[in-house]
C-alpha cells in the first residue's frame, strides 16, 4: 500500500456523519444509481466516494482508466 493510501486509511475508522449540498447533476446521478442498484442513498454515496478515492489513487500512480465495450473497443476515461 502506498504512503497516500496509508494516510487515507489512518484518518478515521469509525462512522462519521456529513451534511453536504449536491448540485442538480449529482442529485440526478445519485437517484439514477439508487434505481439501478436498489441501494440506499447512503450506500450509493459511500460506494461512490470509495470508487473515486480508488480511481484517484490509481491515476496518481500513473495508471489510466479504460472502458471496453462488447466489441472490444477501448476508450480512455478522463476524470477531471
Amino acid at each position: 500500500m502506498s504512503r497516500q493510501a496509508d494516510k487515507l486509511h489512518a484518518v478515521r475508522t469509525e462512522n462519521e456523519r456529513f451534511t453536504v449540498t449536491l448540485i442538480p447533476t449529482a442529485v440526478r446521478a445519485v437517484t439514477t444509481l439508487m434505481q439501478l442498484t436498489g441501494l440506499s442513498k447512503t450506500d450509493v454515496l459511500n460506494r461512490a466516494v470509495q470508487v473515486y478515492a480508488f480511481l484517484a489513487q490509481e491515476m496518481a500512480e500513473g495508471k489510466e482508466v479504460l472502458l471496453r465495450d462488447e466489441q472490444g473497443n477501448t476508450e480512455r476515461v478522463h476524470i477531471v
